[in-house]
């Protein structure tokens, strides 16, 4: 039985989500400033097409790019792959901020999660959801609760029956519940997620 179980179960509206899929496990990942460009290039498009630009801008080099490569990419070549004039710009600021102060894992291990937000916001183009995802799926963090994704929001809305309430109001409301769950609201996020795209069949 996973460790998190026993501490989520305790909230009975969720444990009947959890027991239709089998636990997660997080996985740390390698070259944070990668996973981080490559979160920006996924921004607002779909699956498919999100997979198709990484991979030309993958084929713009001949071996996995360090920072440097990245740095030195010319602004015309990463728009050449289908990136918008920002995300063409802010993929460079990672791999700036990556030479410039550091992106290494032993270095983001000893920041909390709020300092790890702090750290890599100050990246233009790097907002709190994007870190937050990096911190679930990326540094394998077991205790993020991204309030301001809003399949999380949708998901606790209809699962807890929560009425419609202004956007603070609501924030509020969903923090509080999300507050059962630690420390492992990671997981408790991930199980929302599945249980959205994939309710079982009544």
């Amino acid at each position: 039985m996973s460790h998190y179980l026993k501490c989520l179960q305790k909230d009975k509206k969720l444990a009947a989500i959890i027991r239709h899929h089998t636990p997660f496990q997080l996985q740390r990942r390698n070259r944070i400033y990668l996973q981080l460009c490559n979160a920006i290039i996924g921004q607002q498009l779909s699956v498919k097409a999100a997979a198709a630009i990484k991979s030309r801008f993958l084929n713009l080099y001949t071996a996995t790019p360090e920072p440097i490569d990245i740095a030195q990419t010319s602004y015309e070549q990463l728009r050449s792959i289908g990136l918008s004039h920002a995300k063409a710009n802010y993929v460079r600021n990672v791999a700036e901020f990556a030479l410039q102060h550091g992106m290494e894992y032993q270095q983001l291990k000893q920041m909390t999660d709020d300092e790890v937000i702090e750290y890599l916001t100050q990246i233009k183009g790097v907002g709190r959801w994007t870190v937050e995802m990096l911190l679930m799926f990326t540094l394998a963090r077991e205790d993020v609760f991204p309030v301001d994704d809003l399949g999380i929001q949708q998901t606790i809305q209809l699962i807890y029956g929560l009425p419609e309430m202004p956007k603070t109001a609501m924030r509020e409301k969903l923090t509080q519940i999300a507050s059962r769950w630690k420390p492992y609201r990671t997981y408790a996020c991930l199980h929302l997620w599945h249980w959205k795209d994939n309710p079982p069949k009544l």
